[in-house]
């Protein structure tokens, strides 16, 4: 065994069948073992899994294998979340039907997978596009509506011009289509909507709850579900109407400098009627941002009404009323109270109309004249230029602003939130289908859950934008399950985050009358450890966690929280190579593939020229930084390359991709080969040193892999390695040896399967038992002492700790390199520093 290398090519796919074969990594729900469920979130089937794939499915599946190791019963499911945007343009482009682009796409990604070894419960996988699915999704609808959590109206909605669809303000990227990238328009729009308003109360206060999720993930959630506490209150105009407003900061009233109204609110749509210069100002803005990030840094464009707002406090004082682009309908009332000095968007608004800005929080009163220094200023202080709230603190001016709107009848004091309710209706063909169906006479109705799925037709043109649906010749036409009359089926589908809220707990149980057993879930969730990136922390997890208390709610699962535990891990990252065009000066990015990399730089293989290496960023299509995960399992084998994702770079940070990294990883492999092949069953005497380092590394390294600590194992299992090397045959160090393949099972189990084998361990090392640790060998009862002759180190030797001086001067007089350095000397004294130095003088 120690004569031969190990071969990848051969061992991965012999083990993979294997353990297909035994069914290793089937979940049983009624085992009276301790239960541990493992998810990672489920991909996108693009055609192609990446390597940040890779990482984050290694990590889980580590965990997975040493949970199952220490005797757990483990769910470790894997699946698809298969409908979206991305089919439906591949099939416009490509003339292939979105399904069939899917499967195929499903198809190759899970023969990766597989590649990889992954420890994965396949018979539990689900597609989110599989009527068997989204049926199941389209009852669960249905019970929501009729508790209340489902509601239909006409709402201004975020259009997708290229996707043809809305988006929820979640999937507005600076302005942007999350998917597409192009520009946001806004329109109105009759939109199904979930309730998760809710439970905005309840999804803030689980936040404190969730132990085990990162500061940030819960800090961003926190900040978008935004629960504020302020003055609605109001102000009368100069027309004979009023105008409703919202201020977090009441206490800044006598700062306020002008009004400002939302396009579609109803104070600018009067004035339209009356003005063609008004209404073209209300086109303008509809053209522009869509959501409150967007605003914030778009140009401030203002139209003045000619009204005024009586201010409440001080009747003497008329503010200007302008229609204005950053303020939204859809957030508070769709008016503001405007203070220039202590608010950027309204500062650089009243820079641009020429309007006041007034201070009237300032650090001390000697500071109520200072000027702006180019921007508001938004920090604590107290209260100037404010009459009677002069030289209040902040909350207490609040109190007193809100206890007179109050006691006066013009305000009220008012909770409000940032989190508006979910719009799920999308535009498209590929997605799971609202079952509904609207009648003339009945109005909106449910499709009967024993007429569920309403699937997708699969004669649809796709060749063109829009919604296939909408335009198919006979799919929509239906009869009303009310009155039998003729009706017409709903053509929105759901969007797709719907799909991913709740598939984790359709793989912890899969009836198939129903969503889940109740029970069966119960058993499994929540999940134990969840990993997936920092990029789903607003949209996935939050509607995850929308979506149990809705089920909750509608009596099916008594499951408050998805996931116990989450983990969002770093990114792999490659440095990008590029040229520039000589025609339009753009860079024109090569794969690395391509790239032969040199002393002094790099070259395109194609014509051996000089390309320009640039900076370390995240792996991506369009830089074509990527990495092929099947190039280089091909090259260094599976376990070379779950080896790396898990060395050198804490797994929350990112990873730089290595060429020289994956190469020192699959010399390891067969360095690790090597040293199992040295293993002898019969080997006889005691290493007390190595015994103590192998028991102090399993109790280590398991903390470590408990902790997602996985590079710090790594670590372990290298300076072990090495210690087992050096160690002359014995007992011990067979132990070792036998030790180091157990601790490596989870991370390299193809070559752990294949050592295991020749050795001939009893079964499959991926259903062995994590070894024991000897809770006595974990105390460190022996030292090194160092001996020295007039402070020169002549020998060191291993003691018992705590030994008394006389035993430590004995022991060092009767090492023979240090008689010959004392060479019959006279000794004129010894120095002994206890478990560390004795330094004989003479």
């Amino acid at each position: 065994m120690s004569e031969t290398r190990f071969d990848p090519s051969q061992a991965d796919g012999r083990w993979q069948r294997a353990w297909d074969e035994g069914a290793c990594f089937e979940a049983d729900s009624s085992s009276t073992k301790p239960k541990a469920y493992v998810l990672e979130m489920f991909p996108y089937p693009s055609g192609r899994i990446h390597i940040g794939h890779v990482r984050n499915y290694t990590m889980g599946d580590v965990l997975a294998r040493y949970k199952r190791m220490r005797g757990h019963e483990v769910l470790h499911p894997m699946g698809w979340d298969a409908f979206g945007m991305p089919a439906e343009n591949a099939a416009m482009e490509q003339k292939v039907h979105p399904g069939a682009w899917t499967y195929q796409n499903i198809a190759n990604m899970k023969a990766q997978l597989k590649r990889l070894g992954f420890a994965l419960d396949w018979s539990r996988e689900v597609a989110t596009c599989d009527p068997s699915y989204y049926g199941h999704e389209q009852a669960l609808f249905i019970d929501f509506y009729e508790s209340g959590l489902v509601y239909r109206k006409e709402s201004a909605v975020n259009w997708d011009p290229v996707d043809q669809t809305v988006l929820a303000n979640e999937q507005v990227i600076d302005g942007r289509g999350w998917r597409s990238g192009a520009l946001v328009e806004k329109r109105k729009l009759s939109q199904w909507f979930l309730k998760i308003t809710h439970f905005a109360q309840d999804l803030l206060d689980g936040l404190d709850d969730l132990k085990n999720w990162p500061d940030k993930v819960k800090l961003m959630q926190e900040n978008w579900i935004g629960k504020s506490t302020g003055l609605q209150f109001r102000f009368d105009l100069s027309d004979g109407d009023h105008v409703d407003v919202y201020s977090t900061r009441p206490d800044t009233i006598f700062g306020a400098s002008f009004v400002a109204v939302a396009a579609d609110h109803p104070v600018a749509q009067k004035v339209a009627e009356g003005s063609a210069e008004a209404q073209a100002f209300i086109e303008k803005c509809r053209e522009g941002g869509t959501t409150a990030e967007e605003l914030e840094t778009a140009e401030k464009l203002g139209f003045d009404t000619g009204i005024t707002a009586q201010h409440p406090l001080d009747p003497a004082r008329q503010l200007p009323v302008y229609i204005a682009n950053f303020v939204l309908m859809d957030y508070g009332t769709g008016a503001v109270m405007a203070v220039p000095g202590h608010d950027q968007r309204d500062f650089e608004f009243a820079t641009k109309y020429d309007l006041p800005i007034i201070r009237v929080v300032a650090a001390s009163a000697g500071d109520a004249a200072k000027p702006f220094d180019g921007e508001a200023e938004t920090g604590d202080g107290i209260l100037v230029n404010s009459g009677p709230l002069d030289g209040m603190g902040v909350s207490e001016a609040k109190a007193f602003v809100i206890g007179r709107a109050e006691s006066e009848g013009w305000g009220e004091g008012k909770t409000v939130w940032r989190l508006r309710d979910w719009g799920v209706s999308r535009q498209r063909y590929w997605g799971t289908p609202i079952p509904f169906v609207h009648c003339d006479t009945c109005g909106v109705v449910p499709v009967p859950k024993d007429q569920l799925p309403v699937t997708l037709p699969e004669d649809v043109d796709v060749s063109i934008p829009g919604n296939p649906l909408e335009r198919h010749p006979t799919w929509k036409h239906t009869s009303c399950p009310k009155c039998g009359g003729k009706a017409v089926r709903e053509t929105d589908t759901l969007d797709t985050f719907a799909d991913s809220s709740w598939y984790f707990i359709r793989f912890a149980s899969q009836p198939k009358d129903k969503p889940f057993d109740a029970a069966e879930a119960a058993t499994w969730l929540p999940v134990d450890q969840y990993i997936g990136g920092i990029e789903h922390a607003i949209l996935h997890l939050l509607y995850a966690r929308f979506w149990t208390r809705a089920l909750k709610h509608v009596g099916k699962l008594d499951v408050a929280e998805p996931f116990a535990s989450l983990f969002t891990q770093g990114m792999v990252t490659h440095e990008t190579y590029s040229r520039r065009n000589e025609e339009n000066g753009q860079p024109v990015y090569f794969n690395p593939s391509e790239v032969e990399r040199t002393s002094d730089g790099a070259t395109l293989k194609a014509d051996g020229q000089p390309i320009e290496i640039g900076r370390v960023i995240k792996m991506s299509k369009s830089k074509k930084n990527v990495v092929d995960p099947d190039a280089i399992v091909d090259s260094y084998g599976a376990d070379a390359v779950r080896w790396f994702m898990l060395s050198d770079s804490p797994p929350e940070r990112d990873l730089p991709w290595s060429e020289a990294g994956i190469e020192g990883c699959a010399r390891f492999v067969q360095r690790l080969w090597r040293l199992f092949g040295q293993y002898d069953a019969g080997a006889q005497g005691e290493d007390k040193a190595l015994a103590r380092k192998v028991h102090q590394t399993i109790a280590a390294a398991a903390g470590d892999i408990e902790g997602l600590s996985f590079n710090k194992a790594v670590a372990r299992i290298y300076e072990l390695t090495a210690a087992a090397e050096k160690a002359k045959p014995s007992a011990s160090r067979s132990e070792a040896i036998r030790t180091i393949l157990l601790l490596i099972a989870p991370m390299m189990p193809h070559l752990a399967e294949e050592a295991w084998a020749a050795m001939s361990g009893t079964g499959l090392v991926a259903e062995a038992a994590w070894p024991e640790v000897d809770e006595a060998l974990l105390v460190d009862d022996e030292t090194t002492l160092a001996v020295q002759v007039k402070g020169k180190l002549r020998d060191t030797l291993t003691v018992a700790k705590g030994l008394p001086k006389d035993q430590l001067e004995a022991l060092a007089l009767g090492s023979e390199k240090v008689q010959r350095a004392i060479d019959g000397a006279d000794i004129r004294k010894i120095i002994v520093v206890p478990d560390r130095l004795v330094n004989i003088v003479i």
